[in-house]
């Protein structure tokens, strides 16, 4: 790992170029600390909708100190009237050589919806904000929705947390940029709006949830006798009670009655 870290001077980075085995010995010291130091939910997270885990700050800070590797920070400040915001770049060099590694970009503003609104503390205040400054967001859990009061926040309040959150974002794609972990993790889906996680959340449930669904349909739809399909019934039966399929045990109680009124039918023909 330490050999791995070690960068040589600028002249021989430049000239050097890592051959396949270097590339593959790097990977495998990125795995290698995913694996023995990061821990799920602290490190790194899975996003429901997502095909690899997403990078976490303290997993950031975690591959820094692995490749010894030193952030320094350049700040834009893009607010306007409307909204504070800020562009940050963030710089990653070998805390050994000083040799500039790579950089990462990243954004933070007020304007996002996460920070743009938040919950009304009560009726009152809602009814007594502007209308231009309230809304009524939707939102669903499950298969039910409800609705949320919101009120507009005052930029002001939220200037030091767009900072932190745009130095972030610009440390996260610097690590991986520099790291070469891009493969491994990805980025700012941590960053979803709470409400947005919840749909993909739900969405995947449901898509899954399908997919079972049509399973036990196709297996009693291909059944031939009352016998076998008495014994797909009693399997479907306990997997639908298992996962509090209501829905799904619905529909397919109806599969079943109607395949099993063409069984007796045709078994009724061939007596």
């Amino acid at each position: 790992m330490n050999a791995l870290a070690e960068i040589p001077a600028r002249t021989q980075v430049i000239a050097h170029r890592m051959s396949p085995a270097e590339v593959i010995d790097h990977v495998k010291a990125v795995q290698e600390v995913m694996r023995n130091i990061m821990k799920e939910g602290v490190h790194y997270g899975l996003v429901p909708g997502t095909d690899k885990p997403t990078l976490l700050k303290p997993g950031a800070e975690a591959l820094c100190v692995a490749f010894r590797v030193a952030d320094t920070y350049h700040v834009e400040d893009l607010s306007n009237s409307d909204a504070i915001r800020y562009r940050v770049t963030c710089t990653g060099s070998h805390q050994l050589t000083g040799v500039v590694l790579g950089t990462g970009m990243g954004e933070g503003s007020t304007g996002e919806e996460k920070y743009k609104w938040r919950r009304a503390v009560c009726a009152h205040e809602f009814e007594s904000t502007p209308e231009n400054r309230r809304r009524v967001k939707y939102g669903r859990k499950g298969r039910e929705t409800y609705t949320i009061e919101q009120v507009r926040t005052d930029p002001a309040d939220l200037a030091n947390t767009v900072l932190k959150m745009a130095c972030k974002r610009a440390k996260m794609a610097m690590v991986l940029n520099v790291t070469g972990a891009s493969d491994i993790f990805g980025q700012d889906l941590e960053d979803l709006d709470e409400l947005l996680r919840e749909h993909l959340t739900q969405d995947e449930k449901q898509s899954a949830a399908e997919a079972v669904r049509a399973e036990w349909t196709a297996k009693a739809q291909a059944t031939a006798t009352e016998r076998e399909l008495k014994a797909v019934i009693k399997q479907a039966v306990a997997h639908f009670n298992k996962a509090k399929d209501v829905e799904g045990y619905k529909a397919f109680t109806k599969v079943v009655q109607d395949h099993g009124a063409t069984i007796r039918a045709q078994e009724g023909g061939n007596a």
